[in-house]
């Protein structure tokens, strides 16, 4: 590239990115509920008064910009400084689970530590986010970990960490009223407090960057390059990872988790052909905060109304088809493309007699369903005694019979039928940690039901499981239809699948608050639970469905057994790879949606019972099928009887207790496939 290009490239990226982020800026100070004209802005910026009009710019939408501007341009630069260390083009803070981390600590501290938070509420985000990086990085396999493993491990450690911070929010709905705007992303500053706070350390830590931009170059050669040229990697690795870390926690600390604008700020600048770090972090700070401050006034033009749709939600709509096209390009490199990833791990060399397996989880299933229709909400002991006895009442025969039996029983089958798409998942993708939530199927259903809410208000509540019933079904459709060039590519499913579940998500914020939702009833819903499910969500939501489809995948589920072979063994022991694999993908899908449905989004359930089934009966697929069912029908009945019981008069979703008692699980087996890559 001659002088004139490079002139002509800076003069694009560095003048016409200033021209548009003033520009934004003006359009952004003139929106509001307040009329204010354009020359009255003008005589505020350069003479401001105590008029209420000056007043509400000055003290308003001032701080609301600038803080846009500052907080776009240290995700783009945290973005930069984390897909370097880790090497790792889809590395940023949402990814990487860094936001998920920080916002958990912070409700923390909120609920258990408030002294300590009005003290230095950084403090708490910085840790939280290192932790979660650190410990996301390591369960990824480090510097021999594939960029699929990273973001598999980010997404599946942020579903764990919104599980924890989803039951905190139940628990301590007073302590935490007002962080759910928060938590979604909300630019709102009400003075200059929140600038004054981040400006400084955003300006500090960005400077030691840049200072560091020739020792992150060198990096980008290897450890062994520039350990020959004298530096040392170790100190640099160290400085850098806290800088962007500690950007992050600022801004998470002032407007909350914002995603993807380190994801696509940073690649938008090596398209254009910046690889030195110098002008990679110069060029990306400035289109970040352009980035940020147009989602803000995206955010703000699509609901004029005064309503505030969280940027957090408006950067992830537009973050997550930048994500789907990164997977575009990474299919074309072998580099970052791993599809003979084994599906055995959980797998055990001793294995247990199936028989006896089938009969211990039998009774524990009817054990645990027994116990969940006759212990009420506090009286364990009085209420089993007066069932043995006889000894019941006209009320308490209705209780049990019409609400308790029901409840059980979708909580059993919905269990069972969503460990069975899992373990279907699991299998087509040869990946360990697949469930419905990669594939996007939970948050489909969840903005399918929303939907329902929202467009349709009137509508009886028997439509919001078709609602979610649709909505997953799109997701899963939207997957296929961009994963059909690649094969139906494991990894490209899986990637795919995470930015449909972004941006699904995305979608469910901005409804939850734009539509002036019921926060609870909508979290409780989205954490998954059986409350108040009957006889007719039994019978003509999950019942009849579910069994036509776990008879058919019954008996294509051997198939399986073939396929984690890998397509190229699989195809040439004359079996149809990707008829079979659509074939399954789409049974799958309809059994999973038909249980969302009607129970929520659950998440890990069909990430746990699969691999419990692997340890105890291997890896034959017709037996994992019905060990898998059974444990799911276990987990999800012992999981609402808990939630039902333990916190009276509070219920704690369902969904929810899965999630905190499939995480010990899943760190342990994170740890296990961490050390199979290393």
């Amino acid at each position: 590239m001659n002088s004139l290009q490079h002139t002509l490239r800076a003069s694009l990226v560095f003048g016409g990115g200033a021209a548009l982020l003033l520009l934004l800026f003006f359009i952004h100070i003139g929106q509001g509920q307040a009329n204010i004209s354009y020359s009255m802005i003008i005589d505020a910026l350069i003479s401001p008064n105590q008029s209420l009009e000056h007043q509400t710019l000055i003290m308003l939408r001032l701080p609301r910009a600038v803080i846009a501007i500052l907080a776009g341009g240290a995700l783009a630069a945290s973005g930069v400084i984390l897909q370097t260390l880790t090497k790792n083009p889809l590395a940023e803070s949402s990814t990487m689970g860094i936001h998920s981390g920080a916002y958990f600590f912070l409700v923390a501290a909120t609920i258990f530590l408030p002294k300590g938070l009005q003290i230095n509420s950084l403090l708490f985000t910085f840790i939280g986010g290192a932790i979660t990086a650190l410990f996301v990085y390591r369960i990824s396999g480090g510097k021999k970990g594939t960029p699929l493993r990273m973001a598999l491990a980010g997404m599946v450690v942020t579903l764990m960490l919104s599980a924890f911070t989803g039951t905190m929010q139940l628990f301590y709905e007073n302590e935490t009223a007002g962080l759910f705007l928060w938590g979604a992303g909300s630019l709102i500053q009400n003075n200059w407090d929140g600038v004054q706070f981040a400006f400084p350390f955003i300006i500090i830590s960005f400077l030691v960057l840049l200072f560091m931009s020739r020792k992150l170059n060198i990096l980008l050669l290897g450890d062994d390059v520039a350990i020959s040229l004298g530096e040392k990697t170790a100190v640099t690795r160290l400085i850098a990872f806290i800088a962007a870390i500690f950007l992050t926690a600022v801004i998470v600390t002032v407007v909350g988790p914002i995603g993807f604008v380190g994801l696509v700020a940073p690649h938008l600048m090596r398209l254009i052909g910046y690889r030195q770090h110098f002008t990679l972090l110069l060029s990306s700070f400035l289109w970040g905060a352009v980035l940020l401050l147009g989602a803000d006034v995206v955010g703000r033009l699509i609901d004029p109304t005064g309503a505030e749709l969280p940027v957090g939600a408006v950067t992830a709509m537009i973050g997550s088809p930048w994500l789907i096209y990164l997977v575009y390009r990474m299919m074309k490199s072998k580099q970052y493309m791993n599809d003979n990833g084994a599906n055995a791990a959980g797998a055990s060399s001793r294995y247990y007699s199936y028989k006896k397996v089938i009969i211990i989880s039998i009774t524990l299933c009817i054990v645990t369903i027994a116990l969940g229709v006759t212990i009420g909400s506090n009286a364990y002991i009085e209420s089993i005694t007066n069932v043995i006895s006889g000894q019941l009442t006209q009320f308490d025969k209705n209780m049990m019979m019409n609400l308790r039996l029901p409840r059980m029983l979708v909580a059993a089958i919905a269990g069972a039928c969503l460990a069975i798409s899992g373990l279907v998942f699991q299998g087509i993708l040869r990946n360990p940690l697949a469930d419905p939530s990669i594939i996007g199927i939970s948050s489909g259903a969840g903005v399918g039901a929303l939907t329902i809410m929202y467009v349709f208000p009137a509508l009886p509540g028997f439509f919001l499981p078709i609602g979610a019933f649709i909505g997953g079904l799109l997701a899963v459709g939207i997957v296929l239809f961009f994963s059909w060039k690649s094969g139906f590519s494991p990894t490209a499913l899986a990637l795919i699948g995470i930015g449909i579940s972004a941006l699904g998500s995305a979608i469910i914020q901005i409804f939850i608050v734009r539509a002036n939702l019921n926060v609870a009833a909508a979290l409780t819903w989205l954490s998954g639970s059986t409350y108040a499910r009957g006889w007719n969500h039994l019978e003509n939501i999950i019942l009849y469905p579910s069994l036509i489809l776990v008879f058919i995948i019954f008996f294509l589920i051997k198939q399986l057994d073939v396929l984690v072979l890998g397509d190229d063994l699989a195809t040439g022991l004359g079996q149809p790879v990707n008829k079979t694999r659509l074939a399954l993908i789409v049974l799958a899908t309809l059994l999973a949606s038909v249980n969302i449905a009607a129970v929520g989004t659950i998440a890990f359930l069909g990430l746990v019972a699969p691999h419990l089934a692997r340890i105890v009966v291997g890896m034959n697929h017709q037996r994992l099928f019905v060990c898998s069912a059974l444990f799911g029908a276990i987990l999800l009945s012992v999981a609402d009887l808990l939630g039902r019981t333990i916190a009276y008069p509070k219920e704690i979703p369902s969904g929810l207790v899965v999630a905190v008692l499939g995480a010990p699980y899943f760190l342990w087996l994170m740890r296990k496939s961490g050390k199979k890559v290393n």
